[in-house]
């Protein structure tokens, strides 16, 4: 079996001003201060002599690619990103950037907010534009009913309140 593998499929362009933050300061980061550290290390590592058995040199060689590859995603992905701080025209429906309250059955509820691809993981209750939820309440309105296939069966929710945050000045 070859190496090779279809590339993923690219995740949604829109990010909060927030999650721009977040991966410019990233690219700040490796580029001005964690790049030149490691380039530094390999360098001493590279002047101790044979290369072959020298493991701060392989490690940190593999490092560098790492960091570069992750600085390369980061450029392309900032260049081509949409940055959303303005709420929709119909704040009773649920688009990008939305707090979406959802109720189910027992009147159990949960908040949950949609956002992009690249900025889910930074509050256990940010849900991906991409993810199954996330596709199934984008467009929704107020009060409707959704149902959302889980593996223990189908559950449904009700949309008990949808919110935009206001832009920061």
């Amino acid at each position: 079996m070859g190496r090779w593998r279809p590339p993923d499929r690219p995740g949604s362009k829109y990010i909060t001003p927030a999650g721009a933050a977040r991966l410019r300061e990233e690219l700040d980061r490796l580029w001005r201060h964690e790049r030149p550290q490691v380039t530094q290390s390999v360098s001493e590592a590279a002047a101790q002599g044979d290369r072959s058995e020298n493991a701060e040199y392989t490690y940190g060689k593999k490092r560098l690619r790492e960091i570069d590859r992750r600085v390369r995603f980061l450029r392309k992905r900032l260049e081509g990103i949409v940055v959303v701080d303005a709420p929709p025209s119909d704040p009773k429906r649920v688009f990008f950037g939305a707090w979406v309250t959802l109720e189910d059955e027992s009147g159990a509820a949960r908040e949950h907010r949609v956002v992009g691809p690249d900025e889910f993981d930074m509050d256990p209750r940010y849900l991906s534009m991409d993810s199954p939820l996330g596709r199934i309440l984008l467009g929704k309105a107020l009060d409707a009913e959704v149902t959302v296939r889980l593996p223990a069966g189908e559950r449904v929710f009700v949309i008990s309140a949808v919110r935009y945050e206001p832009a920061a000045a």
